[in-house]
């Protein structure tokens, strides 16, 4: 999915376009799991734009869409990117807005696919 693709690569604004549409397309409950992706994608893409309560904003809406498919859908782990989302909505709380610029970019999460035989 070219969204999930968009967010590993860090391209935070695009995935946020290309799965709002998957998201919007999609009239079964997993349209919840794309939002809370989104969401966190956002979140990311506030915290390079220095906003952070808005980051932290994002972060808890993504969050608590992307816990009701834990630990796995759709081949996506999805244990491992609330972890790691959760790793960097702690890293900015912890740095606040003056100190929002030294989060290390690298701890950015990633969507992980593997094998699933979790249906949506």
């Amino acid at each position: 999915m070219r969204g999930i693709e968009e967010f590993n690569r860090g391209e935070f604004f695009e995935q946020h376009e290309s799965l709002e549409a998957a998201w919007r397309a999609e009239p079964r409950p997993v349209r919840e799991l794309y939002q809370g992706i989104l969401q966190v994608g956002v979140g990311c893409y506030q915290i390079e734009r220095g906003n952070l309560p808005g980051a932290l904003k994002m972060f808890e809406r993504g969050l608590r869409r992307l816990r009701q498919f834990a630990p796995e859908c759709l081949s996506i782990d999805v244990s491992r990117l609330i972890a790691n989302a959760e790793r960097v909505r702690d890293e900015a709380q912890r740095l606040g807005p003056e100190r929002l610029n030294e989060l290390d970019r690298s701890l950015f999460p990633r969507i992980t696919v593997g094998e699933s035989t979790r249906s949506a």
